[in-house]
């Protein structure tokens, strides 16, 4: 497993996400800082597409249900926004799903919603 794909493009979206976080701090909806992330990206020149649309094959065939991770940086980073007091396990799974039906190898969870600090984690899959 590389440890290091993708890192410095994580550190410039880290950066962003921290950059967002000190203008707002937390206790806002996840839909605000969806919008704030997506206008700092592009601040910052960071290339990213918001809110794309998964297909989910069951034996070769499309579900009805789609999954939408709130963006795409790089074109190969998945990245999920939250707003709640602390990442768990079952966020960890939705992020992962990802990551399997991109087959992209880098995501990570931003957690706006902790009262201390940025939460954020990066995963490899």
């Amino acid at each position: 497993m590389d440890v290091d794909l993708f890192k410095q493009e994580g550190y410039s979206l880290i950066g962003a996400a921290f950059e967002v976080y000190n203008e707002l701090g937390n206790g806002f909806l996840e839909e605000v800082y969806q919008e704030c992330m997506e206008r700092e990206l592009v601040i910052q020149k960071i290339p990213f597409s918001p809110k794309t649309e998964l297909s989910i094959f069951y034996k070769g065939e499309p579900l009805k249900k789609k999954y939408i991770p709130d963006l795409f940086i790089y074109n190969e980073i998945v990245v999920e926004l939250k707003a709640v007091k602390q990442l768990n396990n079952e966020l960890h799974a939705q992020l992962i799903n990802y990551l399997k039906i991109t087959k992209k190898r880098v995501g990570y969870l931003i957690n706006f919603g902790s009262p201390d600090d940025l939460e954020w984690k990066r995963m490899i899959y």
